[in-house]
């Protein structure tokens, strides 16, 4: 039944899959939303709430225009059920704010099998990369995915002089929106997060019962993914390449990460979503995809009330 309700793509499939998301977000945040009223802090977690739904949608139409996956709803299901797994995810303003940017530069550098306007789409991608980092500094490293499409599409020397151009453009536009602001320069100290390798918050169970699960499914779906590669038309292998570096990316982010809570597993979840999705759009096993599904949603819904 869940199966042939998400299997398809219709509005009233998003709009489920964005209650599910509000629901959550409100429960993760109701103390800070509610009993503490402050008004600028609520419109502020307005804000993020609006743009992780902002974020769900352009995972949708990044997947359905590049024909990444079937049209199914299964990919922003996926990516919804990952978030709400990890409450402090979703009190994360600032690594929120930085996916969806990163997810706008994605759209870029995916669109750029279209062989239109390349060169602007390569722009605009490190420009959004950037803006992340300030954001939160790590999600820099997927300056690797906009190296990767040069190097599929763009491969003559000139264009790799086009990541910088943006990176400079970024920096001049902080530098001068801090001198007015705040009448004092934008410091390396204060872009820059030191990295943090204690991972003692993952022996914690509300942590480390969804990261086995979310990882075990990863392991799965990838092999299935390998062999949809594999046999991928030539035009479309790049794009899902690029999907597999991001997955890669988002790993190295996590390493990176100043703050070991789950938030830092939200880029992971991006390129897994399209992945998962992809495995259960080609898998035939009806039962079993029923069986997987139902388990997947009911480890946010668990998650919870257990701990």
């Amino acid at each position: 039944m869940l199966t042939s309700f998400f299997g398809k793509s219709k509005p009233v499939n998003g709009v489920a899959i964005t209650v599910f998301l509000i629901i959550f977000f409100i429960i993760a945040n109701f103390r800070e939303w509610f009993l503490d009223f402050n008004l600028l802090f609520f419109l502020e977690k307005l804000a993020v709430l609006l743009s992780l739904i902002l974020s769900v949608f352009t995972l949708n139409f990044i997947a359905k225009k590049n024909e990444l996956t079937q049209r199914s709803a299964y990919k922003i299901l996926f990516f919804v059920i990952f978030t709400a797994s990890f409450f402090a995810l979703l009190r994360n303003h600032q690594v929120i704010f930085a996916n969806l940017l990163v997810l706008l530069a994605f759209r870029r550098i995916i669109s750029l099998k279209s062989k239109k306007v390349m060169q602007k789409k390569v722009f605009d991608a490190t420009f959004w990369i950037f803006i992340a980092s300030l954001f939160y500094f790590w999600s820099i490293l997927f300056l690797v995915v906009v190296y990767a499409g040069i190097l599929y599409y763009l491969p003559k020397p000139k264009n790799w002089l086009i990541p910088p151009i943006a990176a400079l453009a970024v920096a001049l536009l902080t530098l001068g929106f801090h001198i007015i602001a705040y009448d004092q320069f934008y410091t390396f100290s204060q872009w820059f997060e030191w990295s943090n390798f204690d991972y003692s918050n993952y022996q914690n169970l509300e942590i480390l019962i969804p990261v086995s699960i979310i990882l075990t499914l990863a392991l799965w779906t990838l092999v299935q993914f390998f062999a949809v590669v594999s046999k991928a038309s030539v035009s479309m292998k790049p794009s899902l390449n690029l999907v597999l570096l991001s997955l890669l990316t988002a790993v190295a982010v996590a390493i990176f990460a100043p703050t070991k809570d789950g938030s830092e597993l939200i880029f992971f979840f991006v390129p897994l979503s399209i992945i998962t999705s992809i495995y259960f759009d080609q898998r035939e096993d009806k039962v079993f995809r029923e069986v997987l599904l139902v388990l997947l949603i009911l480890m946010p819904l668990c998650i919870p009330f257990i701990f």
